[in-house]
């Protein structure tokens, strides 16, 4: 498995554990549904900044 689909599955893991949907942590983290999916599923290209809310907003959850 390489490093996006890993990231992927650890954040899709976090938000699941954490009882949410994909819009929850994308309202929170002021992006998209979309772009969280698209994290879930490396197949997208976000930036840093978008990674990093993402995981900020889980880590909080």
């Amino acid at each position: 498995m390489d490093t996006e689909s890993a990231l992927g599955l650890e954040i899709r893991r976090a938000r699941k554990g954490a009882g949410s949907t994909q819009g929850e942590p994308a309202a929170l983290a002021e992006i998209s549904e979309r772009t969280v999916h698209a994290l879930e599923t490396a197949t997208g290209n976000p930036s840093l900044r978008v990674l990093a809310s993402v995981l900020n907003v889980l880590g909080s959850a």
